[in-house]
C-alpha cells in the first residue's frame, strides 16, 4: 500500500480513506482532496483494476473543476474495486456498504461516474442522504439522461473551433468511449452541422467516412450492443479509433488512453477531454508543439458536476442546460485568451485559473498560509 503523503503538496489531499471488508469483498478508496470552497463532489467509480494513484488524480481533477467553475464545493474522488457488470444485487450491496463505510465523511458527496448511475446514487441516498445525480423519482437532475456533461463538451468545442482553425459544420468528429458522455457530446455536436465518423467502445471501433447516424447509434448502445453491431461502416479493433482521422477527437472513456507511446498517431485539429484525465501531461505537450488544441478535462467536461451542484442546492433541471453553457463557454474563451497572449499550454493556463479561486478560499480557513 502506497504512503498517502505520496500525493500530498500545498492543496491536498486533505484524507485517504481505505475501505475494506472481506466478507463482503468490499474494497475501496476515498480521496477527499481540497474543502476550502466547500465539502466535495465527486464520483463514484467502480472497475477492477482502479487504484490510490488514480483516485487521488481525479479527486484534483474535481477540485481545479469545481473551482474554475465557480462552485462552493471543493474536489474529491471515490472509487470501489469491482466488475460494474456483476449481478445486479450484488452491485447494490456492495454500492450500499461502501456508502455506510464513509456515512461519518460529511465532507464528501457522492456523484454518478465510470460504472456507477442515477440509480447507484439513489442506493446511496438511501443510506446516507449524501449524493447527487438522482433519479427524478428522488427529485434529481439525472445528468446522463440530459447530457448535462456532453452538453459542456459541445459548447467548449464550439469556442475552440475557431481557434483550431476549421468551421464546426461539416467538421469530423470522433468519439473515444461511446457511453453516457461521448454519446451525448456526438449527439449535440451533430446540431451544430459536425459529423460523427468514428465512434470506439470496449468491443471495438466503427468508422464510417461518409458519417454515422447518432440517434440511431444511440439506439444500439441502448440495447445493451456495440458500436460494431452498426449495420454500415467499417469494424476495426478498439484501438483503432486513435487512427482515424478527424477534426474534433474526444476522448470519454478511461485514464491515459493518450501517451507518450500512441500520441503521434492522432490526425486530429482538436482535442476535448470528455473523460477525466485521459491525457497524459507529456502528450499534451506535444500535441500543443505539434499545433494541437487540447482542452483539458476540468474546463471541457465541467458540465456534469455543474448539474450535480445546481440539484444538491435544489436547483431546477430547466437551468441546468443555461448555467453549463454559460460557464464552460466562459472559462474555455478565457483560458484560450489566456494562451494565445502567454504561449502556454492550455492545462497551465488552466490550472492557474482554477488555483487562484481556490488559494483566495483557502486564505479563509484557519490554518491557512496565504
Amino acid at each position: 500500500m502506497l504512503d498517502a503523503f505520496t500525493y500530498a503538496d500545498t492543496y491536498g489531499p486533505a484524507r485517504i480513506i481505505y475501505i475494506h471488508e472481506p466478507r463482503i469483498t468490499l474494497k475501496g478508496v476515498l480521496v477527499i482532496d481540497n474543502v476550502a470552497v466547500g465539502p466535495a463532489i465527486g464520483g463514484l467509480r467502480m472497475a477492477p483494476d482502479v487504484n490510490v494513484g488514480e483516485c487521488f488524480r481525479l479527486a484534483r481533477a474535481m477540485t481545479l473543476k469545481n473551482a474554475a467553475a465557480g462552485l462552493a464545493h471543493g474536489g474529491g474522488k471515490s472509487v470501489l474495486y469491482g466488475d460494474p457488470k456483476m449481478p445486479a444485487r450484488d452491485k447494490e450491496c456492495l454500492i450500499r456498504a461502501m456508502a455506510c463505510a464513509l456515512r461519518d465523511c460529511q465532507d464528501y458527496i457522492f456523484g454518478p461516474d465510470m460504472g456507477t448511475d442515477e440509480t447507484c446514487m439513489g442506493w446511496i441516498r438511501d443510506e446516507i442522504g449524501r449524493a447527487v445525480g438522482l433519479p427524478e423519482s428522488l427529485g434529481g437532475i439525472p445528468l446522463d439522461k440530459i447530457g448535462a456533461t456532453g452538453w459542456g463538451v459541445r459548447h467548449a468545442v464550439e469556442v475552440a473551433a475557431p481557434v483550431a482553425g476549421f468551421d464546426l459544420s461539416g467538421a469530423r468528429v470522433v468519439v473515444q468511449g461511446f457511453g453516457a458522455v461521448g454519446q451525448h457530446a456526438a449527439r449535440f455536436l451533430s446540431g451544430t452541422g459536425a459529423v460523427l465518423v468514428g465512434a470506439a467502445d470496449t468491443r471495438g471501433t466503427l468508422y464510417d467516412p461518409q458519417g454515422i447516424d447518432v440517434g440511431a447509434l444511440m439506439d444500439l448502445k441502448n440495447l445493451g450492443k456495440s458500436v460494431v453491431d452498426y449495420p454500415k461502416g467499417q469494424k476495426l479493433d478498439r484501438d483503432a479509433v486513435i487512427d482515424l482521422e478527424c477534426e474534433v477527437w474526444i476522448p470519454a472513456a478511461r485514464p491515459d488512453v493518450i501517451n507518450e507511446a500512441n500520441v503521434d498517431r492522432l490526425r486530429t485539429r482538436l482535442v476535448a477531454q470528455g473523460a477525466n484525465i485521459p491525457v497524459t501531461a507529456a502528450a499534451e505537450k506535444t500535441l500543443h508543439e505539434r499545433g494541437v488544441l487540447c482542452l483539458p478535462d476540468f474546463i471541457a467536461n465541467a458540465g456534469g458536476v455543474i448539474c450535480g451542484a445546481l440539484e444538491y442546492h435544489g436547483g431546477w433541471k430547466g437551468l441546468v442546460f443555461d448555467v453549463v453553457a454559460e460557464k464552460v463557454r466562459a472559462n474555455t474563451e478565457q483560458m484560450l485568451r489566456r494562451v494565445r497572449q502567454e504561449g502556454r499550454l492550455p492545462r497551465d493556463i488552466a490550472v492557474d485559473m482554477a488555483l487562484s479561486v481556490l488559494r483566495k478560499a483557502m486564505a479563509t480557513r484557519r490554518w491557512s498560509i496565504y
